[in-house]
């Protein structure tokens, strides 16, 4: 039994959507549920047209109805004109409701995260209503599932957890009453009350994972427009390829650092129940994609599994001859960004403990500076630490694989590579687990730095472990 999962991409357009609905016929007897995201650029869209009603600004209903021209577009060139006609009205009821709210939220100009979430519901529950209409065009039973009445979560309403106790056994006794396909709308929830939640970013595949883990799937299918996980980014490694298989720690590294085809905390509970996961493209189904595991029996792959990159990253140092030998220094630190929101990337911190490096985003750089230097005032005026130092521009690259732990050299050659293109380290780290080598270059050498690494481990072929560990 599959749930499979239909992101933004993967619908963006009719010729899309004809292509999601030909792989889900295809594989009908075996799926049990389709999880779909909003359309491609829905969700910003009302997320803007809500931003211009709440300022007053009656353009806002242009946007709206442009907005609902898209949709019953794409009902009128996917289905038959004798059978559009109950589509149609649903999804024009659906759009009335939309403007009913729109017009309260530019009457008394609030636009809480309450009303967001609510607002940015509508995407999903158009793009579901549709789908599971164009499934049943042909008297194919199809059932359309408002992911809220299932979903229980609490009142956090842009990034709500999940009531796994109460979300479970709803699932459980609403797909034992409705043996046919449902078609979910994803990345919403509600709360005791019925009011709707958002699960946040990649809400959808959260809904998706949550359905696969309590039904007990074979396998999670989620279709986008890539083939996969990449051994690196394509835009900057032309010779990169599809990783066939991966384990979900060796996923969740890579997707940590900039591989965007999976959300870690999303798929939690596809781990918990060691369900697998298959990323797969939707403009070319006959590829088998990425299958991520919990563990892999075989793994036929090289030294690395492959290497991810985020741009736009700032370093922050902290450093001093008053840190030497001082306990809570660095629960000092990170607490102080803790409390301010500031999200940590990478740490490095010398042997000597002389100093302390944090990787935060370029965007969050100047206030992560504002709150050290008050936790630190103290030591800063008697000069036991030094100013806090920042350093702009930088880029964070990750070198992941589970065949890296216990294997000496790796680090070597990653670092041997580099210097052959004259690209210069700033600072390095290595989890534990020995799955992921993070090295922070300035942000002009990324793209060097990714082809200078992926020379080194993959051949022009795209094959693993080019050369010798020290040739």
């Amino acid at each position: 039994m599959k749930i499979l999962k239909f992101g933004r991409a993967s619908i963006g357009t009719p010729e899309r959507i004809q292509r999601a609905v030909s792989i889900i016929e295809q594989n009908r007897p075996s799926v049990r549920a389709v999880v779909v995201s909003s359309m491609n650029g829905a969700t910003d869209e009302l997320a803007r047209i809500g931003r211009l009603a709440a300022e007053g600004d009656e353009s806002y209903r242009e946007y709206l109805a442009g907005l609902e021209r898209m949709h019953l577009d794409v009902i009128k060139s996917s289905i038959g004109i004798r059978s559009q006609s109950h589509l149609l009205a649903e999804a024009k009821a659906l759009f009335n409701e939309l403007d009913d709210i729109l017009q309260g939220v530019f009457l008394i100009k609030e636009w809480t995260p309450k009303t967001q979430a609510f607002v940015l519901s509508f995407g999903e529950r158009a793009s579901a209503s549709i789908m599971a209409g164009i499934l049943g065009r042909d008297g194919d039973h199809a059932e359309y599932l408002d992911a809220r009445k299932l979903i229980k979560t609490d009142a956090n309403f842009g990034t709500a957890g999940v009531d796994f106790e109460r979300t479970n056994a709803g699932i459980r006794r609403y797909f034992i009453e409705h043996p046919v396909l449902q078609v979910v709308a994803g990345s919403i929830g509600s709360t005791v009350k019925d009011e709707t939640t958002s699960l946040g970013r990649a809400g959808s595949d959260y809904a998706a994972a949550i359905l696969g883990a309590v039904l007990g799937a074979d396998e999670l299918e989620i279709w986008t427009a890539d083939s996969g996980i990449m051994t690196a980014d394509p835009n900057k490694v032309p010779g990169a390829l599809t990783i066939p298989q991966m384990t979900y720690e060796e996923a969740m590294e890579m997707s940590h650092f900039g591989a965007g085809a999976i959300y870690p905390p999303a798929l939690q509970p596809l781990l918990e129940q060691d369900i697998p996961l298959r990323i797969r493209n939707v403009l070319r189904p006959e590829l088998e994609g990425t299958e991520i595991r919990k563990t892999l029996q075989q793994i036929h792959c090289g030294l690395i599994r492959g290497i991810s990159s985020i741009s736009g990253i700032s370093l922050i140092r902290v450093q001093g001859s008053g840190m030497i030998g001082v306990v809570g220094i660095a629960g000092r630190l990170f607490s102080a960004l803790a409390r301010e929101k500031v999200n940590v990337i990478l740490i490095a911190q010398a042997s000597s403990e002389h100093s302390i490096c944090a990787g935060v985003s370029g965007a969050e750089a100047d206030r992560a500076v504002k709150v050290l230097e008050r936790e630190f005032s103290l030591e800063i005026r008697t000069h036991l630490i030094d100013q806090v130092v920042v350093e702009n521009g930088l880029s964070i690259l990750a070198v992941v694989g589970v065949k890296m732990q216990r294997t000496p050299g790796i680090a070597a050659r990653i670092f041997q590579a580099l210097g052959a293109e004259g690209i210069n380290v700033i600072a390095a780290a290595q989890g534990s687990s020995e799955l992921n080598v993070s090295i922070v270059i300035k942000g002009g050498e990324e793209a060097g730095a990714l082809k200078a690494i992926h020379a080194a481990f993959f051949n022009a072929d795209g094959n693993p472990d080019a050369g010798r560990l020290g040739s």
